[in-house]
């Protein structure tokens, strides 16, 4: 057979292939909502490959990745391009999952192997015959920077690889703690930041921080009297401090703490039926050490045989896993980053500390323990704690009858009930454990955060034109703050002093009538009742009236 022949035969062959598939499609339909074939991903991103010039696909990024550009970086995907790939880059959202071709996962291996070049070039130019515009010519106001900017943005949230994972879990079993200062050298910034965070500060010897005992204590009333030499450690600052005395090897807690908020002594003492762990322990704060109850969450590494901390706070690898092999020599495969992690485990990181629970085996060596014993970062933490069960309907030590976390230290309980969490939310699209200038460590003010995602009109809601439609409040004032309604402050702290629930759920006044639960209206409407609260509601036309109940 000739040469030719065979090549009309094969271009025959191909065209009745061709031919078949599209019949097929044609039969199939031409549905946005379908999932693309095989065949069709691997011609579409082999078209989209030899359309990206080879001088482009060899470009370096001119910018090396910061804490100050990541965040300018995250600010821009999320104005321009999270509305298709989702707020992360994972392409859940509204719109990525109903395009054709889908908008990509970007933390996966698809796009992660690209060169810098490449990344940069698509997002500047554009992909033909998809949903993908050209960074420079519909978003006014963006230049080549900003494109470069957004491909350090694109790396930040790429899923560890197969061999990274294994280099971690390698790195884990072999490397040792070597503390927060370490890190330092390469990482000045963030370790700057974090240093000024209630993290870095939460537990303080206070002959190396003179300023950290904020009364008086010769005006303790409330308590037997005790001095400055007595105190080992002070714990806490923001909403309350309390102080720990050192008898042996083990600290234990005055039964004395100041409200810092109202400035006033109150007692301390976890009374009967306070905590799941108190029929476990005497009835006396010196025969409650505070290793089993406290130290586990306030340290790195708290060594339950030796009692003994790598180092005291929540330093670097709290959250980052030991970083002996990292400081020796530094790559992403020999250090653990949560925000590289699925969104179960990126959430457990803070989960671990910022909920109430017990571990999954009880007694340990024959003590109670409060917190995750043998749990690290990289581990699965439902393998050594079970949150803290509760019954609908039921008021206990920890809930309200509706779910609510009424006591501190249960963001993690309230987090996971919520739609957001379901949605693949994590602590840290929020908060940023290395410090910010705005309250709890937000990365930006409270509203902000929220209307990233929620802005009126948006598919996620608000479904009003306006905030002030939405929330019948006035711009600017405290009613149209977004957590005013959806984050009150209902849990307790100490007494008197509340800190804001992590459920999103907007509790009303009916709610509030049926199960005693306090509810956002009345709580700030101090002079009226749920009557009055339900009836305003009620006439607001573009609420269902069925969320009223």
């Amino acid at each position: 057979m000739s040469r030719w022949k065979l090549i009309f035969l094969v271009m025959i062959a191909l065209a009745v292939l061709g031919a078949l598939y599209g019949a097929a499609v044609i039969r199939r339909g031409f549905s946005a909502a379908d999932q693309p074939s095989a065949v069709e991903i691997v011609v579409a991103r082999t078209v989209r490959s030899l359309g990206i010039p080879r001088t482009a696909q060899k470009e370096k990024n001119p910018w090396t990745a910061t804490p100050g550009l990541l965040q300018e970086a995250r600010e821009n995907f999320t104005d321009h391009c999270a509305v298709c790939h989702g707020k992360d880059g994972d392409g859940h959202s509204g719109i990525g999952p109903n395009l054709y071709p889908k908008a990509p996962d970007l933390q996966r291996a698809e796009t992660q192997n690209l060169s810098d070049g490449e990344i940069h070039y698509i997002i500047q130019n554009g992909v033909r015959l998809t949903g993908m515009p050209a960074l420079g010519n519909p978003h006014a106001g963006q230049d080549d920077n900003a494109a470069w900017k957004l491909v350090l943005f694109v790396r930040s949230v790429g899923q560890a690889t197969p061999p990274e994972k294994s280099e971690q879990n390698a790195a884990a079993a072999s490397a040792h703690y070597v503390g927060s200062a370490a890190c330092e050298k390469c990482h000045a910034g963030i370790y700057a930041s974090w240093k000024k965070t209630p993290m870095a500060n939460v537990v303080r010897d206070p002959r190396e921080h003179p300023d950290a005992i904020i009364p008086n204590l010769s005006t303790n009333t409330v308590s037997p009297k005790f001095t400055k030499d007595r105190v080992a450690f002070v714990y806490g600052g923001i909403w309350k401090q309390r102080y720990f005395s050192k008898i042996g090897d083990d600290y234990f807690p005055q039964p004395a703490q100041w409200d810092v908020s109202n400035k006033k002594w109150l007692k301390y003492f976890v009374p009967k039926g306070g905590d799941w762990w108190e029929p476990f322990y005497p009835p006396d704060n010196f025969q409650r050490p505070t290793g089993p109850t406290c130290d586990g969450c306030h340290s790195v590494d708290y060594n339950i045989q030796t009692k003994q901390v790598a180092e005291w706070n929540v330093g670097c690898e709290r959250c980052h896993g030991p970083g002996s092999a990292h400081v020796e020599h530094a790559s992403r495969g020999n250090i653990l980053n949560p925000a590289r992690m699925d969104y179960v485990s990126a959430s457990d990181t803070c989960i671990q500390c910022h909920s109430q629970g017990r571990p999954l085996t009880n007694p340990i060596e024959g003590k109670y323990y409060d917190w995750p014993v043998g749990y690290r970062v990289g581990l699965n933490l439902r393998e050594y704690w079970q949150l803290e069960e509760h019954k609908l309907g039921e008021l206990s030590f920890t809930h309200f009858p509706d779910g609510t976390a009424h006591k501190n230290r249960m963001q993690g309980n309230d987090f996971v009930q919520s739609v957001m969490y379901r949605r693949g939310v994590t602590c840290f699209d929020c908060h940023d454990a290395h410090g910010t200038k705005n309250y709890a460590q937000l990365r930006k003010p409270a509203n902000e955060i929220c209307l990233d995602c929620h802005g009126a009109g948006s598919r996620n809601g608000p479904r009003e034109a306006t905030l002030a439609d939405h929330t019948h409040h006035k711009n600017g004032s405290t009613g149209s703050a977004c957590v005013a309604c959806h984050m009150p402050k209902i849990e307790a702290e100490i007494a008197g002093v509340f800190v804001s629930a992590h459920t999103f759920r907007f509790i009303s006044s009916a709610t509030t009538d049926k199960y005693k639960i306090p509810n956002p209206c009345t709580s700030c409407h101090m002079d009226k009742n749920t009557a009055w609260a339900s009836d305003a509601i009620r006439n607001w036309k573009d609420e269902s009236p069925w969320r009223m109940e």
